[in-house]
C-alpha cells in the first residue's frame, strides 16, 4: 500500500474513532500505536515511549498549568458576576444593553481566563438568567454568550496560541500579541450584529425613565478594577521584556489566587479544593493530548503521509488564496467534530510548511486558525459551547441556541475575510512591540 493509500486509512480510522466518543488523548495514542506496529513491525514500539515523553520535554508547558489554574480561580469567584454588572450598569440604555454588556464582560473574562468554556459558564450563569428575566428573546440569550464565549481562546492569553506555538515553534508572545486587535475587532462585530438585531426587533429591557445613579455606576467599578490590573500586568512583564510566558502565567495565576481571596473571601478548604482539582484535571487532560498528538505526528512522518500530502497540496499548483480557502473549510470541518487542541496539535506540523511556502505569516495564521477553532466551538456535533449554554439553561432547545449563534458564526467567517485582506491587523502591533521578523 501505498503513502496516499495509508494516508486514506489513517484517515478514515481516526475520524471514525474521535467520532465514537474515545477520550482523544488515548484515541490518537492507540491509533499511532496500531498503525506503527502495522506498517513498521514491532520494533516500532521501542521510541514510542521516547517520543511521548519528548512531547511534552518543553518547559514552555509550565504555562498551560498556570493559565488554567488562574482561568479555575476566576471562574470559581463571583468575579463573572460583578464585571457583568458593572458593564450593564454603564451600557443599559444601548438597544440591546444587557447582550453587549455580557459580551464585553466575555471579552473581558477571556483576558483573564484564556479558557472559552470558562468564559461561558461564569458570564452565562449570571447573565442568561438576568436576560430571560427582563424579556430578551432565548436566542439572542443564549447565542450571544455561546458565541461571547468563543473569544476566550482568542484574546491573550489563550491555551490555543500556546498550543500552537509550542507545535510549530513560533513566538507565544508574538502570538499573544497578534490576537489582541482581532479579538476587539471580532467582539465589535458581534456587538454591531446585536445592536442591529435589537434595533430590528424594537427591543427595551428597561422602562424608558428608567435610570442608573452616577453612584451606582461607580461602585460597580472596584471588585473588577484588580483583576483586571492583573491582565495588564501579565501583558507588561511578559512583553516588557521581564518575563518569559511560563513565569508571566505563573505570576498571574499568584495573583488571581490572591485576589480571589482577598476581594471574595474565598477561604473555604472546598472551594479550594475544587480549583486544584479542575485544574490538575484540564492540564492533565490538556498535556496527554499534547503527547498523543506528538506521537501521532511521529507516526505520520515516518510512515511519509505528511510529506505525501504536503506534496499533493504543492503539485495543485492553484493561487495561493485559493489554498487559502481550502485550508479554512479544511479546518471548520473538523472543527465540527474534533476538539480544538487536537486539531492545533495535529494539523499544525502538517500545515505551516505548506503556509510558509505560499507566502504566508505563521503569526498571522495562527489568529486564522484559532477564529476557525471558535466556529467549531459553537457548530454541531462537537459545539462544547452549545452543550454549556444548554445545562445552564436546559429548557431552552438546542436547535434555539445554534439558531441565536449562527449570526455570530457569520461575524467569524467575515472577520477572516477581513483578516486576509488586512493582514496587518494581526502583524502590526507584534511588529510593533517585538520588532519585525525577517
Amino acid at each position: 500500500m501505498g503513502p496516499a493509500g495509508q494516508g486514506a486509512l489513517v484517515l478514515s480510522v481516526t475520524l471514525l474513532v474521535l467520532l465514537s466518543g474515545a477520550p482523544v488523548a488515548f484515541a490518537l495514542g492507540a491509533i499511532s500505536i496500531v498503525f506503527l506496529v502495522i506498517f513498521d513491525g514491532l520494533d516500532a514500539l521501542r521510541v514510542v515511549a521516547e517520543t511521548f515523553y519528548g512531547g511534552l520535554n518543553d518547559f514552555t508547558l509550565v504555562s498551560i498549568p498556570m493559565f488554567v489554574m488562574m482561568g479555575a480561580a476566576i471562574g470559581s469567584s463571583p468575579a463573572g458576576k460583578d464585571l457583568y454588572e458593572a458593564l450593564d450598569r454603564w451600557l443599559y440604555r444601548v438597544p440591546g444593553g444587557l447582550v453587549i454588556s455580557n459580551l464585553g464582560a466575555c471579552a473581558l473574562f477571556a483576558a483573564l481566563t484564556g479558557s472559552s468554556p470558562a468564559t461561558c459558564a461564569a458570564i452565562g450563569k449570571m447573565g442568561i438568567p438576568e436576560m430571560r428575566k427582563r424579556g430578551y428573546p432565548d436566542d439572542i440569550a443564549t447565542g450571544s454568550i455561546c458565541a461571547g464565549g468563543t473569544l476566550g481562546i482568542l484574546i491573550p492569553p489563550s491555551i490555543t496560541f500556546i498550543l500552537y506555538g509550542i507545535a510549530t515553534e513560533t513566538s507565544i508572545g508574538r502570538l499573544f500579541l497578534a490576537g489582541v486587535l482581532p479579538g476587539i475587532m471580532l467582539t465589535g462585530l458581534f456587538i454591531l450584529w446585536t445592536l442591529f438585531i435589537m434595533w430590528k426587533r424594537g427591543f427595551r429591557a428597561h422602562a424608558a425613565d428608567f435610570r442608573y445613579t452616577w453612584r451606582e455606576k461607580f461602585t460597580s467599578i472596584p471588585k473588577v478594577a484588580p483583576f483586571l490590573a492583573i491582565v495588564v500586568g501579565v501583558m507588561y512583564v511578559l512583553y516588557g521584556g521581564i518575563a518569559t510566558p511560563s513565569e508571566a502565567a505563573g505570576v498571574g495565576a499568584a495573583l488571581c489566587v490572591v485576589l480571589a481571596v482577598l476581594i471574595y473571601r474565598m477561604w473555604s478548604p472546598q472551594a479550594w479544593w475544587a480549583i486544584l482539582r479542575d485544574t490538575t484535571r484540564e492540564s492533565v487532560m490538556i498535556l496527554m493530548i499534547i503527547g498523543a498528538a506528538v506521537l501521532f505526528g511521529y507516526m505520520l512522518t515516518s510512515l511519509y503521509l505528511t510529506q505525501t500530502l504536503a506534496q499533493a497540496i504543492a503539485d495543485l499548483n492553484v493561487n495561493r488564496w485559493v489554498l487559502m480557502f481550502l485550508i479554512n473549510v479544511f479546518l471548520l470541518v473538523c472543527g465540527c467534530f474534533i476538539p480544538p487542541a487536537a486539531i492545533i496539535l495535529m494539523t499544525s506540523p502538517i500545515l505551516l510548511p505548506i503556509i510558509r511556502a505560499a507566502g504566508f505569516d505563521p503569526v498571522w495564521f495562527g489568529v486564522i486558525l484559532t477564529i476557525n477553532m471558535e466556529i467549531g466551538l459553537i457548530s454541531p456535533p462537537v459545539g462544547l459551547n452549545i452543550y454549556v449554554i444548554n445545562s445552564i439553561a436546559p429548557d431552552v432547545r438546542l436547535m434555539q441556541i445554534m439558531r441565536g449563534a449562527f449570526p455570530y458564526v457569520l461575524c467569524m467567517v467575515l472577520a477572516i475575510v477581513i483578516l486576509s485582506v488586512f493582514p496587518e491587523i494581526a502583524t502590526w502591533l507584534p511588529d510593533k512591540m517585538m520588532g519585525t521578523v525577517h
